[in-house]
This record gives C-alpha cells, sequence and structure tokens, in this order.
C-alpha cells in the first residue's frame, strides 16, 4: 500500500502514510516506495537495494542522499514493524493511522516510522530555508531492524563504504526517551552473547541412581559458577555486565527417568570492558575448572552485537544541545537497552540514538503525541542546521 503525501514537511502526514503500511518483517507493502516518492521529491537520489543471505527471506532497503560533499550527515532507521498482535484489542485499528486524542495510533507510531517522518519532514523545512546544504544529507532506511537483521542495515553499509557514501556522522531514530522526549540519547549499547550450555549424561530409572549419570546436578553446579561471577564494576559510560539464566531443560515428562542431558541458555550483557572473544574464553576457562571430574559439557555461543560508545563530544553535544534547545530537557547520556542497527553503524562512523517515546513500543495501541512528531522534527532540523552552520 502507498500514500500520497501532499506536504513533505509535514510528519504527522508522512507518519500516517507510512503507519498505513502493512509493513511487518520483511515485507514492505509501499513503506520505501513512500518514503523514497517524498525525498527524490526533494532533490534526492534514491537507491533501492535488496538483500537475500543464503536461507533467509528478501529485503528490501532504501539509501537516498542529497549533495556529494562533507560533511555528510546520514539519518538511519527503519520501516518494518513487529505483528500488531490481536487487531481487535486496540482501540483503533493497528494500520489505519488513526489521529485521535492528539495522537497517531498504530504499529509503527513511535517505533520507529513517526521519527522517519520526523527527519523527512526536518530535511524539507531545511532545504526550504536554506536551499541545497553546503554537504550532504541521506537517509538509510532498512525493512530488516525486526527481523534476523541480516539484509538490512549491514550489507547496505558495505554498498554505501565501496561507492563512496560513508556518511560522517549518523542519527539513528530508535525511540529513546521512557516518558517524556528530551529524556535520553543513547551514545552506545551493551553487547551481546547467547550461550547455550549442554552436559551430557548416562540416562537411567531413578530408582537406580548408581546404574545412570544424572547431568542435572553437573549442569546446575557450572551454572552457579557462571551466575556467580561478578564480570566487571562497570566502566565509565556503562553499568556493570551481567550473565543472566534465561532456560534450563532437559526435556523430560517422566517422573522417573533420570535424563540423558540437560542444556541450559544464559545471556551476557556485557560493557566496553570486554570483547566477545575474551568473554567467551572466560566461560571455558570458568566451565573446565569447575565441571566435576567426568563431565561431559558443550557450550555453543553466538554474539548479536559488540559493546560500543561514542565518547562525548562536538557531535553529541550538537543532538543533546537540539534537543534541550526544543524541548527544555538536556538529555541523559544513555547506553542501556537491548541492541539496534547502530551496532552496525558504529563501525563506519560516529553513531548516536535519538528518537521518539518508547513507552507503547511493540504493545497494544502503541502511539506516538503529535507534539512530541512536531518537536523531533524541530530536533532533527536543529541538528542539521548546526551540522552545516559549522562546516
Amino acid at each position: 500500500m502507498t500514500a500520497a503525501v501532499t506536504d513533505a514537511g509535514d510528519p504527522v502526514a508522512l507518519a500516517r502514510a507510512l503507519v498505513r503500511c502493512r509493513s511487518i518483517t520483511p515485507a514492505d507493502d509501499g513503506a520505501l516506495d513512500t518514503a523514497q516518492r517524498v525525498l527524490e521529491g526533494l532533490g534526492f537520489t534514491g537507491h533501492r537495494l535488496p538483500f537475500r543471505a543464503e536461507g533467509t527471506e528478501r529485503v528490501d532497503n532504501l539509501f537516498a542522499r542529497l549533495g556529494d560533499g562533507p560533511p555528510h550527515v546520514c539519518f538511519a532507521g527503519h520501516t518494518d514493524v513487529v505483528p500488531p498482535g490481536d487487531a481487535g484489542a486496540w482501540r483503533h485499528p493497528p494500520f489505519d493511522g488513526v489521529v485521535a486524542d492528539d495522537a497517531l495510533w498504530g504499529r509503527g507510531a513511535a517505533d520507529m516510522k513517526g521519527a522517519v517522518a520526523a527527519f523527512i519532514a526536518a530535511c524539507a523545512r531545511t532545504l526550504r530555508a536554506h536551499g541545497a546544504p553546503p554537504g550532504s544529507i541521506s537517509l538509510l532506511l532498512t525493512g530488516d531492524e525486526e527481523g534476523p537483521s541480516v539484509n538490512g542495515t549491514r550489507p547496505v553499509l558495505a554498498w554505501m563504504a565501496e561507492r563512496g557514501h560513508t556518511p560522517d556522522c549518523c542519527l539513528v531514530g530508535e525511540p529513546s526517551n521512557p516518558a517524556a522526549l528530551g529524556e535520553v540519547m543513547k551514545i552506545g549499547r551493551r553487547g551481546s552473547l547467547n550461550g547455550r550450555l549442554t552436559v551430557t549424561g548416562t540416562q537411567g530409572h531413578a530408582a537406580y541412581p548408581e546404574k545412570a549419570d544424572n547431568p542435572v546436578p553437573r549442569l546446575l553446579a557450572l551454572l552457579d559458577a557462571l551466575a556467580g561471577a561478578r564480570l566487571d564494576e562497570g566502566t565509565a559510560h556503562f553499568p556493570p555486565s551481567h550473565l543472566t539464566i534465561t532456560s534450563v531443560d532437559v526435556g523430560n515428562t517422566a517422573t522417573n527417568v533420570i535424563p540423558g542431558e540437560a542444556t541450559a541458555a544464559f545471556n551476557i550483557r556485557f560493557n566496553d570492558a570486554h570483547t566477545p572473544a575474551g568473554l567467551e574464553a572466560w566461560l571455558r576457562d570458568t566451565l573446565a575448572a569447575t565441571a566435576p571430574a567426568g563431565t561431559d559439557w558443550t557450550l555453543d555461543v553466538r554474539v548479536t552485537g559488540d559493546s560500543f560508545v561514542t565518547p562525548p563530544g562536538p557531535f553529541t553535544d550538537r543532538v543533546a544541545d537540539a534537543v534541550a534547545d526544543t524541548t527544555g530537557r538536556r538529555p541523559a547520556l544513555d547506553t542501556g537497552g537491548g541492541t539496534s542497527d547502530a551496532r552496525f553503524i558504529k563501525d563506519y562512523c560516529p553513531v548516536v540514538e535519538f528518537g521518539l517515546v518508547n513507552a507503547t513500543i511493540h504493545a497494544t495501541d502503541e502511539h506516538a503525541a503529535l507534539a512530541d512528531l512536531e518537536n523531533l522534527t524541530a530536533i532533527y532540523r536543529r541538528i542539521l542546521e548546526g551540522t552545516f552552520a559549522a562546516s
């Protein structure tokens, strides 16, 4: 579904048009067409970039750029959304883009079609006021952020680098504020490591434990050693890292059978005191030192993101100043929360995240206040104008 937008400087109209696209990952349903049409009307050159890694579904993406010189400011975001769940439980249909009670209602209004609309509107207003910028503005929009994140931002960034489109700085429009616009901007994220620990024993009858090798006590001893360890004391911009056990499973439905195998899953959210390789080495060393004699264990590790931080400086100051000038709140510099596509962008340029209020994201009745959409547009415009004025 595509919708006509008559005023590129109207963030509410833009956001409504995007929300009306049923772009549940990896479907697009016209969301990128809508954004591309408006951006090209402003003079941007758009590139549609579909990617499909082996064993995955095809994902469409958009890169659009205006200008060809420095400074190059990039806005990154996504137009895909999570499923709405029971549509009948919503106050307004999740893909109708209803405006009511001073808010825009619908899946993606806050996460993050509202921010995409605000950035496009900010570009339109900046261009109307000042003409072509003394530098470049670009948008990197993916349809894969809420999914596996393998066919979106990461390959688009590689494509950009190969063609000389690497930006000087990037603003990601993820909803960063807990309750009110202006509270928080993210200058980094913790890394995330998922581990799966399996202990193999010998199955047997519960009445004859001496004839079996019960893996459960062995697994619990290993988990106790991991969960009880203090990984660090925190760093300048991060709280202490922590390991959380998320599952313990033996797949046993019988009460009189000693299982032959026991498995546990855990997640480590880690700060910039660690690397994935260093954490995996620590895990294996700890397990080897703790395992009771004769324990047969295996460990599988998957890292979904490394920790990173954009140190406070001119870029973070420019974003914080724009937020404070618009909202009267100076945002806290934060590194909490889950992962985002900023984890890929940080390998190419400094990156900061600032967007709408996240109170209703992924929830029934997701919505964004109309005043916040207008103020976010003003913030993004201030960031653009400040960047080009400083050049």
